[in-house]
């Protein structure tokens, strides 16, 4: 792999894994509004909140965290407004202590604050202008959780960054992600250049998700798992991750490190890895190999589907933890006999690798072996447990078969 498209592989890594506290579209809009309460310089006496359809959808339900278990879009701009730190991001709320609380109750009862759809096309769009007596503040967020293309205060345009009303078009860098270059990259890529993403990614996720296999979070959907269908392996790494996101949704005040904007998304990714690490009893270098294979995969889909869609994004985190595998030599360093051909239905690529004779397993908890000299032989399709994020798709045999060269095999839902 060539140097430059090594770089911008650790560097989508890096900008993409980040951690985020809540559900990343109120977190975004408490953004918004704590950054409009910044420009303005002061306290608020009148918010509007405007938002595309997809932001209504993903927030009007969710607990806003830090807020003691409030709900809903004006809850999420005021948190934002009143008590946020905007320098924070999308850690804007992560500081609110309890005794700020009864601050942004007196806020929410004193401030007007009016909510309503955008008339841009984008699917993702998150305006909000403040007042205060003749001063006023205006910020507007498109495309992405982070992207602020707008800034002005009292009609003075501070921040004004070109955008198109259609779905956000991705950077550069991600158009060069192929999953042949996932696979290569993964192989070769000095852990320490990505250890620092990957292992808060560990720490995080696996964190959130053991709070949400021991509290009393939403419907408590990883509980119900493991005790429905016990604890074979390919049963915890769904009961994981729909653990982590019960927390999460539900208002567990703990960070997760996303992927490709979304929280859900980056636990999808990373934890039926994690589980399957553990099982198999896999090196650090292997796990940490595997996981970026599943992240860079699960970012290479979302790149053609947008951060925000009605496209459930839980599918394509699941296949990127579905296409994370191991293989290479037997040990002996002999490699092993045969050719298998897995179709990495990603971008109409083909992948040609070696074969691994341990058997795939998919999130429907059922095998499929795989064995030497066959062809065109691959996972089965994804399977999505719960919505919008909330559960895992396609688990493969995540790690393992060898040493820590990784390999790659994706079959989704026809993706």
């Amino acid at each position: 792999m060539n140097t430059a498209l090594y770089e911008t592989y650790v560097q989508i890594l890096h900008e993409e894994l980040v951690p985020a506290m809540g559900c990343t579209e109120p977190i975004a809009v408490a953004y918004a509004g704590a950054l409009a309460r910044q420009t303005l310089g002061t306290l608020p006496e009148r918010i509007e909140l405007t938002v595309s359809g997809n932001i209504i959808k993903n927030v009007k339900s969710v607990i806003v965290p830090h807020t003691g278990g409030r709900k809903g879009l004006p809850v999420a701009v005021a948190a934002g407004v009143r008590v946020g730190d905007a320098g924070a991001q999308l850690e804007v709320l992560a500081n609110v202590t309890e005794d700020q609380l009864p601050l942004l109750d007196e806020y929410l009862s004193a401030a007007e604050i009016t909510v309503s759809k955008s008339p841009l096309r984008c699917p993702f769009d998150i305006q909000v202008r403040v007042f205060a007596g003749g001063d006023t503040a205006f910020v507007q967020i498109v495309g992405s959780h982070t992207n602020v293309v707008r800034i002005e205060k009292n009609g003075e345009v501070l921040l004004n960054k070109p955008f198109s009303e259609e779905a956000a078009q991705p950077p550069e860098s991600r158009r060069s992600l192929t999953v042949e270059d996932i696979i290569a990259f993964a192989d070769e890529v000095d852990l320490d250049d990505v250890r620092a993403p990957i292992a808060r990614q560990i720490e995080y996720n696996t964190a959130i998700a053991e709070a949400g296999l021991t509290g009393q979070y939403g419907a408590a959907i990883g509980k119900i798992l493991l005790d429905s269908y016990g604890d074979s392996v390919q049963n915890r790494a769904k009961a994981w991750a729909a653990a982590g996101s019960d927390a999460r949704m539900n208002g567990c005040e703990k960070p997760v490190v996303i992927n490709s904007g979304s929280g859900n998304q980056g636990m999808t990714a990373s934890l039926p890895v994690i589980v399957y690490a553990r099982e198999l009893k896999a090196s650090e270098e292997q796990l940490y190999r595997a996981l970026v294979v599943s992240n860079l995969v699960t970012i290479h889909l979302k790149t053609g589907i947008g951060s925000l869609s009605a496209y459930c994004g839980a599918t394509s985190a699941g296949a990127g933890a579905g296409a994370t595998g191991a293989t290479g030599t037997d040990g002996a360093g002999v490699p092993p006999s045969g050719a298998v051909v897995w179709a990495a239905k990603s971008a109409g690529e083909m992948t040609i690798v070696s074969p691994c004779t341990r058997p795939v397993i998919s999130s429907c908890g059922s095998s499929t072996g795989i064995g030497s000299g066959s062809s065109s032989t691959g996972m089965r399709g994804v399977s999505n447990l719960g919505s919008c994020g909330t559960g895992v798709s396609g688990v493969s045999n995540s790690v393992g078969c060898g040493r820590s060269s990784v390999v790659s095999a994706l079959t989704s839902c026809g993706v």
